[in-house]
């Protein structure tokens, strides 16, 4: 890895705090720019001298390219943004004098309202599709209580993850959630989710006492694998897609999927857009609103069913 990208990286990651999924995508952009730059410049490496030369042209040359491959245009927004966030780095840095990206539009996204569960598909998730678990069972426990967390807090995936036992006062029903930026916040969850954890709690304990070996950092994971270690995402995901797919025939079915649905019951029951923007640990109100496009649609819904003259 260039020196160069390296100190980059690092930067995001000890001062910017981002995390390792967000690090992983900025370095496989930034690498396929870099990929595009030797053969736009012949020059098999990266050097300062190389980037001196990119220019407004030279990205959207990049740009267009990448659209004549089929990539959306969301995708290629990302990609930009990790372009921006590198060059708005090296002028920072004085290895480059002038910000080459000034004149770059972002490509325009058509905006997609979040997807999320119906109260009547959230019922059926929770008194049938985790009603035939095994209610003594390990997993059965386990995976009622982060479903439960899931929906009652409108945790992120990472911030599920994350959790440990000290981070959650039962008496109170609070969450310490640390969050995207290393930024913590305090989420209450409900009594559904409470009983869920405490029945998880108690075979937990005993899986931890077969497992005793393990290191403390797992050990003090809320939620766990089998075998005793801190859950993992893609487990997370794959059991959220299985439950899901049993009361929703929508194409996503992941872990934001509850939390698009924990917003939108909230709001659609009168709550207030700034608490549920808090809850969320969102850091712009502007971000949450999106939220109420979908109550305003299903406003919309009910008017056109329901009214004689609609």
């Amino acid at each position: 890895m260039h020196h160069l990208l390296e100190n980059f990286l690092n930067h995001l990651q000890f001062e910017r705090h981002y995390s390792s999924h967000t690090l992983l995508a900025y370095q496989t952009d930034l690498e396929q720019f870099f990929d595009f730059l030797y053969r736009h410049f012949e020059t098999p490496s990266l050097s300062e001298s190389m980037l001196t030369q990119v220019d407004v042209l030279t990205v959207r040359l990049w740009m267009g390219e990448l659209l004549e491959q089929g990539m959306q245009a969301r995708s290629i927004g990302r990609k930009l943004a990790a372009v921006r966030s590198f060059f708005r780095y090296l002028v920072r840095q004085r290895i480059l004098s002038v910000y080459p990206l000034s004149n770059i539009k972002t490509p325009k996204v058509a905006k997609r309202l979040p997807q999320f569960l119906t109260e009547e598909q959230t019922r059926k998730l929770f008194d049938e599709q985790l009603a035939a678990l095994d209610p003594d069972s390990f997993e059965g426990r386990r995976d009622r209580a982060l479903l439960e967390l899931l929906y009652s807090s409108g945790l992120r995936l990472s911030e599920l993850i994350g959790l440990n036992i000290e981070d959650i006062d039962m008496e109170n029903m609070l969450l310490k959630v640390f969050g995207k930026g290393k930024k913590h916040r305090i989420v209450p969850f409900g009594s559904f989710a409470k009983d869920a954890l405490k029945k998880y709690f108690e075979v937990r304990k005993n899986l931890l006492n077969i497992h005793s070996a393990r290191r403390q950092e797992d050990a003090s994971a809320v939620f766990l694998t089998k075998k005793a270690a801190r859950i993992y995402p893609m487990l997370v995901r794959r059991l959220v897609k299985k439950y899901l797919g049993g009361v929703t025939e929508m194409k996503q079915k992941s872990p934001h999927v509850l939390r698009h649905t924990f917003a939108t019951h909230l709001l659609n029951h009168g709550a207030d857009l700034r608490a549920v923007s808090e809850m969320l640990g969102h850091s712009s109100l502007s971000t949450t609103e999106i939220y109420t496009h979908i109550s305003f649609e299903r406003l919309k819904e009910v008017y056109q069913r329901s009214h004689p003259k609609a």
